[in-house]
């Protein structure tokens, strides 16, 4: 039997990363409003989460949060300067800076890159025959497209995915000192390629390729405002941490979702028009994202009940939330026709993710071409799963196409 009253976020261990949902079930039904031995709260209700993302009294810089964590080092000075873990005044003008990357027209030159990048690695797919999903298809769609969108030169790009993993894994709620310095030598190591980048850039303002949006970052302005050349090296690295891992876990999730569920597999395979409704219960089954946070500004009275004051940091399940009976009918079954299906894995309010158009028309592109060029999609064996509790996918999936 489940004890949750001795439930601690902060002290949670592998069995919890295999398989968090039966505890957040227990969590959300007997206690919606956790608190955890440090004073924090875990919201595993989506009322709650939701509630706690529309409110304008929520804030998301940790300064004092990561001082206490990380000290001073550089993933420190990422994680306060990145977009995600700001506010207003100074998100709403940055935010309005980075999302000329994401204008009308950047989205229609990266859906044709998107689609010349997957038709190539589904070639390749095909030459194998037999392969990790991860390491020969997952990882390198995300790997090609950002390297696209920041000018990365090959060189660089098989280093993507480590830096990803290391700085944002250092956000967990247990992280070894191992892991804090892994992820300090991504920010400084990845950082100094960016600063390069940057530079060569602003100095050769025409070099855009299509795609790109480092142009758009440098050159952009608001209200008088520009991206600080440390704005902008940390950013980049912010956009590299959302589009890869996010994206690479999407692409493992959706395959191992469907191979669980070979009628759903099926029924996609037989209409290819159901891929946008799959995509929408894939990503509230097995959200990439699964826990956010938020500290309280001022007091919030929760739609489940309960105040908490102002100060409380706050933890917000979108795992639960995602599975929670109360918004969703049979929430731990997998049906890729859902409708209506509110998930919050691209968070919502100020803060609701700036790629989410790119994300879905990645998904539409590389996993609705993946299910249809190869109806014998299989497993070839187990898997081995990212390891993290704050995000999950998967290290290893072996398939076969054959």
């Amino acid at each position: 039997m489940l004890d949750i009253a001795q439930f601690d976020l902060n002290t949670i261990d592998a069995d919890f990363i295999e398989n968090p949902y039966a505890t957040l079930a227990a969590l959300r039904q007997s206690a919606p409003v956790h608190r955890n031995a440090d004073g924090s709260v875990f919201l595993t209700r989506h009322d709650d989460c939701l509630a706690t993302y529309r409110s304008r009294a929520m804030l998301s810089n940790k300064t004092e949060a990561f001082g206490k964590k990380f000290g001073e080092c550089p993933l420190k000075e990422h994680h306060t300067t990145s977009l995600v873990f700001n506010d207003p005044p100074d998100h709403t003008i940055v935010r309005k800076l980075i999302s000329g990357a994401f204008t009308p027209r950047k989205l229609q030159e990266m859906d044709r890159a998107v689609e010349r990048i997957v038709a190539r690695l589904l070639d390749r797919v095909e030459d194998l025959g037999e392969l990790d999903l991860i390491a020969d298809f997952a990882m390198m769609l995300p790997t090609e497209i950002i390297s696209i969108m920041l000018g990365v030169p090959e060189a660089y790009r098989a280093e993507l995915r480590g830096y990803s993993t290391a700085i944002l894994g250092a956000l967990d709620p247990v992280v070894s000192p191992a892991q804090m310095a892994a992820g300090n030598r991504a920010v400084e190591e990845f950082g100094a390629v960016l600063d390069d980048l940057i530079n060569h850039r602003r100095a050769n303002p025409d070099a855009a390729a299509e795609g790109e949006v480092l142009e758009a970052l440098i050159f952009g302005e608001h209200e008088g405002r520009k991206l600080t050349q440390q704005e902008l090296v940390q950013n980049c690295i912010f956009l590299l941490n959302a589009g890869h891992e996010t994206t690479t876990s999407f692409v493992g999730n959706s395959v191992d979702l469907l191979l669980r569920h070979p009628e759903e597999h099926r029924r996609l395979r037989d209409d290819p028009a159901l891929i946008g409704t799959a995509l929408e219960e894939i990503l509230r089954m097995e959200s990439p994202l699964q826990i956010g946070n938020r500290t309280a500004g001022e007091e919030i009275a929760l739609p489940s009940g309960t105040t908490l004051p102002k100060g409380t940091y706050i933890h917000t399940s979108i795992a639960g939330a995602n599975r929670d009976p109360e918004v969703f009918a049979d929430p731990d079954r997998f049906d890729i026709t859902r409708k209506p299906n509110p998930q919050i894995a691209f968070i919502t309010g100020i803060h609701v993710c700036l790629g989410a158009s790119l994300a879905r028309m990645e998904g539409r592109i590389a996993i609705g071409g993946l299910v249809q060029r190869f109806p014998k999609l299989a497993r070839r064996g187990p898997g081995e799963r990212l390891g993290l509790a704050r995000f999950r996918g998967w290290t290893s999936l072996p398939v076969s196409v054959r």
